[in-house]
């Protein structure tokens, strides 16, 4: 006799219910997502990559050890730990037992300030992301060593304070964990009485996992519209078990991705290098084809709300300027430098907007004016392959029939009819005779 076909979505549902019992999660989303990923997890040899999950918070008392706590009863093959081997870890991985579903808690103690150095468990996890990925290590007794690749590709879920590197952050589904309100309440977690309630959902999720194994390895969900790259591999397999639950889980798990991923963007803290872009477009250029490096330097340091009056206990300089700039390449393809111009006061050197326009539109946020169509053009025209740079032939504040194409690097400087027309460079002349 067949046994009858087990309801997904009822399920996924009744493991919802059961974590809104002992967690508070800040939003629907969140509910979603972890629902989703604790039964990934039974699935997880379908997808490449897993995504992992993380419970963060500012503070101590905010749930995030009890999240993981009760994504532990869920989940096939749980092994807890707040301190590990990177060399234990590979092996737990490669046991005969089967996949685990490792849950790193207190993770601040690993990646935080005062963990040290901790790379190996860093590559653990980051190697985890690609099935054939893995840690070579020698294996053996005295000079009788083999090479051996230790794999790390399993579901990982982490809680901790603050937040996690780069290269373990783009990786993972984030649940930004916050302290209950006066209004918020949620039922007391004891181990000896609700395990095995945790337990008989674990095992029926395992059964239903195995009814929609071979869907589940063959989909390819429709993702939300504007979720690419990282965030897409990140939410796929998610949107893959939503798809075979049905019911309201593919149209809750799509809402849920898009608010998610939109939550990290706006968390997202730009690098060095493009705050330094988007300050020279929006703060120094401001429209003009060129500025000395003193006059940038001095519209920088008087940002309060920047970085660049203390980079290491030091004011930025000419040659940290330069060092970060060269990081990216002129539409031409070559390192962003300095180079010299002729003004009627003298030849200083400086920067060329031209030089800058195709860094400002791969790397920096869309200007605050800019519209959605022209955001939308520039996407087209790097899809196809064109550069998204204008061309720097006219130079911007002069006339089109004086405009001089500015001279690559090697060549002689150009003479300009006048200085650029920008305020903030027409005061700084004023008060500094340099420029």
């Amino acid at each position: 006799m067949t046994p009858p076909a087990i309801d997904g979505a009822a399920l996924l549902d009744e493991v919802e219910a059961f974590h809104r019992r002992f967690n508070v999660f800040p939003t629907e989303a969140a509910y979603v997502a972890v629902v989703l990923w604790d039964a990934h997890a039974h699935l997880i040899e379908c997808f490449e990559p897993p995504p992992r999950i993380a419970f963060l918070s500012p503070e101590p008392g905010s749930g995030k050890s009890r999240a993981p706590e009760i994504v532990e009863l869920l989940t096939p093959r749980p092994v807890t730990t707040v301190s590990a081997s990177a060399n234990a870890l590979y092996r737990l991985v490669d046991s005969a037992a089967g996949l685990p579903t490792v849950l790193f808690d207190e993770v601040d103690t690993i990646f935080g300030p005062k963990a040290g150095a901790d790379e190996a468990l860093r590559g653990f996890l980051n190697a985890g992301w690609r099935r054939t990925a893995g840690a070579l290590r020698c294996v053996g007794e005295g000079s009788n060593q083999n090479a051996q690749i230790f794999n790390s590709y399993c579901a990982v879920a982490m809680a901790g304070l603050g937040s996690l590197p780069d290269t373990v952050l783009t990786r993972v589904v984030i649940i930004r964990m916050r302290k209950r309100a006066p209004n918020e309440k949620a039922e007391p977690y004891r181990q000896r009485t609700h395990e095995r309630q945790g337990h008989a959902l674990r095992d029926r999720l395992a059964k239903w996992a195995d009814t929609v194994r071979d869907q589940v390895a063959e989909a390819w969900p429709e993702m939300p519209e504007g979720v690419t790259d990282r965030p897409a591999d990140v939410w796929e397999p998610l949107l893959a078990v939503a798809d075979a639950a049905g019911g309201e889980w593919p149209k809750r798990a799509r809402a849920a991705c898009l608010e998610l991923v939109s939550a990290a963007h706006d968390n997202d803290e730009a690098s060095l290098g493009v705050r330094l872009l988007t300050d020279l477009r929006d703060k120094v250029f401001c429209g003009d084809d060129r500025m000395p490096t003193a006059a940038i330097l001095e519209c920088l340091l008087a940002m309060d709300d920047a970085p660049w009056s203390d980079l290491d206990d030091k004011p930025i300089n000419s040659r940290t300027l330069a060092r970060l700039l060269s990081q990216y390449v002129t539409p031409a393809n070559k390192p962003i430098k300095p180079r010299t111009f002729r003004t009627p006061s003298g030849t200083p050197k400086g920067y060329f907007a031209g030089d800058l326009t195709d860094a400002w539109t791969r790397y920096c946020p869309p200007p605050a004016d800019e519209s959605a169509t022209s955001a939308t053009s520039a996407t087209s025209q790097v899809n196809s392959g064109e550069s998204v740079a204008p061309s720097p032939t006219l130079i911007r504040n002069t006339a089109p029939e004086s405009a001089t194409q500015p001279a690559l690097s090697g060549s002689p400087a150009p003479a300009f009819p006048s200085p650029p027309r920008h305020s903030v460079w027409r005061h700084l002349s004023a008060t500094n005779p340099r420029l």
